[in-house]
């Protein structure tokens, strides 16, 4: 989307408006844009950005352009504006923290779009698009497990480290983030060449390649949009004052997905929080830190106090060397593709090196009944319908466990007061089961939305609008 500006990348401009330089000979700014009221607290997280604002205005032609290019593109600002709803809150916070200025939480938009699983062709990861090498240099792990390059916390404390690094070596934010993009020596070599010639070591004077002579001038583009996004018809997603998310610390394997049920929510949106786990289980000897939307904490808790059953489906397996993956396979009952794709292994590789495997464990019995579907304490005792239900509910394992073919149960085993009127002959009547007998399953699943309605709460059935319509579809 955005090579349609690469012709005139490498075009340099010394269009310096509003610009003006220092005692070293370093463009500098009479302005950063803020025109902000300052005697009234900020609105909001896109207010509190503009506040902090001091990095001069880079005001070029090539900044125009990619200020026009953005706006005339409102959709993918947006976008991206509304995957940073996530993690700006934090990122500003720890700006502010620094006392850094706060253009740098815009820069996410330039370097990965506020994809926190942004990869390069260069191999870069994350909101801050961290080199293996850079990011192995500020101590962001990286192994099978997980890639803490894609960790919004951990990614972000070391590209603030880095950035306040930059700026400390070059003492110019526009040299300092022209060296995050293409590197300290590089900017450095750039400027002694310049130097050596008699030519100015200012940004805009040196020899950069197309990327990083666009850098800047993208970052501008962003600020001025943020700025003043009415003027550009630019519609920003409401991101508040307040944390999107908070932490919550584990020393036991839990799987993504049992994660993502115990705080109740999508598992794409789950990982959208903690995108820095590579494999579908997480290993509590990392004591890792997981992120969940702060009205999220108490259900997890919650359920994970409810819960029954083992947090993980997973465990690991050590291969012996030469063993094949065919086998391994067989013998945990999973598909040699599933085992392949879940471990990264090759079609080429045919047998194993003596690795560590992630492979199906006891799939056990876990289970448990969500926070935000269970009724008051006491709710369904205190009332004479809510006590039938619960006599209803509590016989069912009993009845579930009968073998049909041997005895099918009788109407005076269940009761018929709650089975729905439209569905008494499909319970009391089926013609394939013998005469006086009760449809088993067609009752479980009566009983359970009868429990369902006297609850009072979401869909737990996930039910068509006619809930009636085949009862033995809602099975669980």
């Amino acid at each position: 989307m955005l090579a349609v500006l690469a012709g005139c990348a490498g075009t340099k401009s010394h269009d310096s408006k509003n610009l003006t330089t220092n005692s070293q000979g370093r463009y500098i700014a009479r302005d950063t844009s803020r025109t902000v009221d300052l005697t009234n607290p900020p609105v909001d997280a896109w207010d509190r950005i503009r506040r902090g604002f001091a990095i001069p205005n880079l005001n070029t032609d090539l900044s125009q352009q990619w200020t026009d290019y953005y706006a005339s593109h409102p959709e993918a600002v947006q976008r991206m504006a509304e995957r940073a709803g996530k993690y700006l809150y934090f990122i500003v916070d720890e700006i502010n923290r620094r006392g850094l200025p706060t253009e740098l939480a815009l820069l996410p938009f330039v370097e990965s779009a506020y994809n926190p699983t942004a990869l390069s062709r260069a191999q870069a990861s994350g909101l801050w698009q961290f080199v293996p090498a850079t990011g192995q240099h500020f101590n962001l792990k990286q192994d099978w497990w997980r890639d803490e390059r894609r960790d919004p916390i951990a990614s972000t404390n070391a590209a603030l480290d880095y950035l306040e690094k930059l700026f400390e070596m070059q003492g110019d934010w526009y040299l300092a983030l022209a060296s995050y993009n293409w590197g300290e020596g590089s900017v450095q070599r750039a400027m002694a060449k310049n130097e050596a010639a008699g030519q100015p070591t200012d940004y805009l004077s040196l020899n950069m390649p197309d990327e990083t002579r666009n850098y800047v001038p993208k970052l501008q583009a962003i600020k001025n949009i943020i700025a003043d996004p009415q003027r550009y018809a630019v519609a920003l997603p409401p991101v508040g004052n307040t944390p999107y998310f908070v932490t919550v610390q584990k020393n036991s394997d839990i799987d993504l997905e049992i994660a993502a049920k115990l705080a109740e929510m999508p598992l794409d949106e789950f990982k959208a929080l903690n995108p820095s786990f590579n494999r579908p289980v997480i290993r509590g000897d990392h004591g890792p830190t997981l992120l969940l939307p702060a009205d999220r904490v108490e259900i997890f808790n919650a359920n994970l106090t409810n819960y029954k059953g083992d947090l993980s489906a997973w465990k690991v397996y050590h291969s012996r060397r030469g063993e094949s993956y065919a086998s391994i396979a067989k013998r945990f009952g999973v598909s040699e593709a599933t085992l392949r794709e879940t471990n990264d292994i090759g079609s080429r590789q045919k047998v194993a090196s003596g690795q560590s495997l992630l492979v199906p464990g006891d799939p056990g019995a876990g289970g448990v009944q969500l926070a935000s579907l269970a009724a008051p304490v006491g709710a369904l005792d205190a009332a004479p319908a809510g006590r039938r239900i619960l006599k209803a509910v509590r016989r069912l394992p009993a009845l579930s466990r009968r073998r049909v073919k041997d005895r099918p149960l009788l109407p005076r085993e269940v009761d018929a007061e709650l089975v729905p009127a439209m569905w008494k002959r499909a319970v009391f009547s089926n013609a394939k089961l013998p005469q006086g007998a009760v449809d088993r399953d067609a009752y479980v699943v009566c009983v359970l939305e009868q429990l369902h309605r006297a609850l009072n709460r979401r869909d737990v059935f996930a039910a068509p609008s006619n809930r009636w319509a085949d009862p033995r579809a809602r099975l669980l």
